[in-house]
């Protein structure tokens, strides 16, 4: 990013704004709500801030700005609407050592001021840094829908509150109560006046008292195939809650920074035929954190695939540790859906199959009499060093070589591939991926079965 958001602070601090028409009027406007002496300078001041001048809301000098007016000054607006005293504004600005934002001219500005809905003590700032003004503010009318002005008053009161909620110990416990307080005892007790609410904050803290118990929770999560937007609303609030995040090696990282930023993130990933974490010690891992904290469990696609998860959960029960279990779309899903196929389909076939080229024991025999018949469909896990294995057993038991084969390689992430292949060409088109893949057995994108009707006629 090219501005970074940053909130200052503005007590006892001044800003000066260089221009005294409508251009500054409207920053102003702005300007008005912090806690700084706002120092505006410029001729034929608008009647609006003649107004504010009288009013005390504001120090109106009409005259240019002069270089006294920058001493001490904490941020420099230069809005005279006209761009050669903008410029010369802007120069003094500079040349004092004070940050200037030129009005609409985001090019030469070191600041910028974004769009703001302002719930105070609780704003929300959203920048587009100059690129889409009407997009800010249709987000910014998007926000203020969904937060209720009352909000402002909860954490003014949850403010004051702060000090006594110290007692709890630092952590998952102080957050859990601020999460009961703002999404339920809060706005429930704010419909009696400010007393209730008070009441209602003791209240709360005396239960979390006396429930004093310090264990912690693991959550199972699907991390879905890699893009960000497939994750579930669940899966994007357990990550937030989240303490500690032990993660596969395939999950990305835009997923891992939905986290919070104070989380412990720990990869514990294992790589096919390479260097990888023993089950044994994730298990032990996991348990030592789940005993006094939030733990993520992240797994690529879904928790219950291929995941391992059902030993992870022996050993929590095992050390009477609660868990549960958000599910994710599974790789062979989003395959599919890349290709726009279909993983059943009427009058073709009524079953699926999912399986993993190899396991524990190496390459995994499947049923490849049922597998081979016309018509049937398997998502195939692991499999691009077992390829060559793969066509061989299927031929074998009476595949036909041109059986459509699609490798869907890292399913949608950037530098996604579709590979449409054969069953015979498999083994030297899979060489050609990056990443892990996904087999598609008896399936085809679907513009590669658009082309085949067309030959056909």
């Amino acid at each position: 990013m090219q501005f970074f958001p940053v909130y200052m602070n503005t007590t006892n601090k001044r800003i000066v704004v260089s221009g005294a028409g409508a251009c500054a009027l409207a920053k102003i406007r702005l300007l008005i709500r912090t806690e700084a002496e706002i120092l505006v300078s410029g001729e034929m001041p608008d009647d609006a801030l003649c107004n504010l001048d009288r009013a005390g809301r504001i120090t109106l000098l009409s005259r240019p700005l002069e270089p006294r007016d920058l001493d001490g000054a904490l941020l420099l607006y230069a809005a005279n609407d006209d761009a050669i005293r903008d410029s010369d504004a802007a120069a003094l600005g500079r040349a004092a050592g004070v940050p200037t934002l030129i009005v609409d001219n985001t090019e030469y500005s070191d600041f910028i001021t974004p769009a703001i809905v302002d719930r105070d003590p609780v704003t929300v700032a959203i920048g587009t840094e100059g690129a889409a003004p009407v997009l800010a503010r249709k987000i910014k009318a998007d926000v203020e829908e969904m937060l209720p002005a009352s909000i402002g008053s909860l954490a003014r009161l949850g403010k004051a509150f702060r000090p006594v909620v110290k007692k709890l110990p630092a952590g998952r416990r102080r957050r859990e109560f601020w999460s009961k307080f703002y999404f339920g005892r809060g706005p429930d007790a704010l419909v009696a006046g400010e007393q209730a609410v008070e009441r209602a904050l003791h209240g709360l803290l005396d239960e979390m008292n006396r429930d004093a118990s310090q264990a912690g929770h693991v959550t199972f999560v699907g991390a879905g195939p890699g893009d960000p937007e497939l994750l579930t609303l669940k899966a994007r609030k357990m990550l937030h809650e989240a303490d500690v995040v032990l993660h596969d090696a395939l999950v990305p990282q835009p997923i891992l920074d939905l986290a919070r930023r104070e989380a412990v993130i720990v990869e514990v990933g294992k790589t096919g035929f390479g260097p990888s974490w023993r089950q044994e010690d994730i298990n032990t891992l996991l348990v030592e954190h789940a005993k006094s904290q939030n733990v993520v469990r992240l797994k690529s696609g879904d928790s219950g695939v291929f995941g391992r998860m059902d030993e992870e959960i022996d050993a929590l029960e095992l050390a009477g540790i609660g868990y549960s279990v958000v599910p994710g779309i599974t790789s062979a899903a989003a395959a599919a859906a890349t290709i726009g196929a279909s993983l059943t389909q009427r009058g073709r076939n009524a079953a699926v199959s999912i399986f993993s080229a190899h396991d524990v024991n190496g390459f995994s025999e499947q049923d490849w009499a049922r597998l081979a018949l016309p018509g049937a469909v398997a998502g195939i896990y692991m499999g691009k060093a077992m390829a060559e294995m793969l066509r061989g057993r299927l031929l074998m038991h009476g595949a036909r070589p041109d059986t459509p084969v699609t490798i869907v390689a890292r399913a949608s992430q950037p530098g996604q591939q579709v590979i449409p292949a054969s069953l015979l060409t498999l083994p030297d088109l899979i060489r050609d991926t990056d990443g892990p893949a996904i087999l598609l057995l008896g399936l085809a994108p679907r513009t590669a079965q658009a082309e085949r009707l067309l030959e056909a006629l």
